[in-house]
């Protein structure tokens, strides 16, 4: 397990929290909520050939204070009536529609996630939030996994840029322990850390 040293001075506070917020309402309303629409008329042409089924995948994630919320995202799998793979099973791959690969590459398929931030439920930057009924079950099997959710979950994160894609508990360990890192040491420095890796990522269309 990865251990993370922490900041004995956190550089989180009210001013911190303030930009933090203006910041998400910002880039999201003004930059990226212009980029969702346009992405999502350029799917409903091309989803019917490469990605048949509904535009949007809407699923129950566990958010700040460990309380539930509806996180959306661009549908990049084939519908299923019901998760049934359990936290520690491998994601479905075979599930994965052509188009719906490109999409989780290229990290456009969170896109939609920008309406959660202007509700309020998530941040641009913060820990990935999980599918309720796992984040359940890692409340008792992972250490810290509770005070990760002291802070509002984010699109990409310290974990996610360190780690990158996250199953299972044992892998879920270590995430935990990276947020954890990531909610210590929260200031615009790490902020900008992590969405210039995060952009990184997304321009060599890496992670998944």
């Amino acid at each position: 397990m990865v251990d993370y040293p922490r900041s004995e001075t956190p550089t989180s506070g009210i001013a911190f929290n303030f930009a933090k917020r203006a910041f998400d309402l910002v880039v999201s309303t003004l930059v990226l909520l212009p980029l969702a629409v346009l992405c999502g008329i350029v799917l409903l042409i091309l989803n019917p050939f490469w990605n048949k089924g509904p535009l949007f995948f809407l699923q129950e994630r566990m958010g700040r204070n460990c309380e539930p919320f509806t996180a959306y995202k661009f549908r990049s799998m084939r519908p299923a009536e019901k998760i049934e793979r359990s936290a520690d099973c491998p994601l479905e791959e075979d599930r994965i529609t052509t188009l719906g690969r490109f999409l989780r590459k290229s990290r456009l398929d969170e896109l939609p996630q920008i309406i959660n931030v202007i509700k309020g439920e998530m941040s641009l930057v913060g820990p990935r939030p999980d599918y309720i009924e796992h984040a359940r079950n890692y409340l008792t099997q992972v250490p810290g996994y509770q005070e990760r959710h002291g802070v509002r979950p984010g699109i990409s994160g310290w974990a996610q840029v360190e780690l990158g894609y996250i199953e299972g508990t044992d892998a879920t360990r270590r995430k935990v322990q990276a947020d954890l890192y990531y909610i210590a040491n929260a200031g615009l420095a790490m902020e900008a850390r992590i969405v210039w890796k995060t952009l990184a990522v997304m321009l060599r269309r890496g992670g998944a």
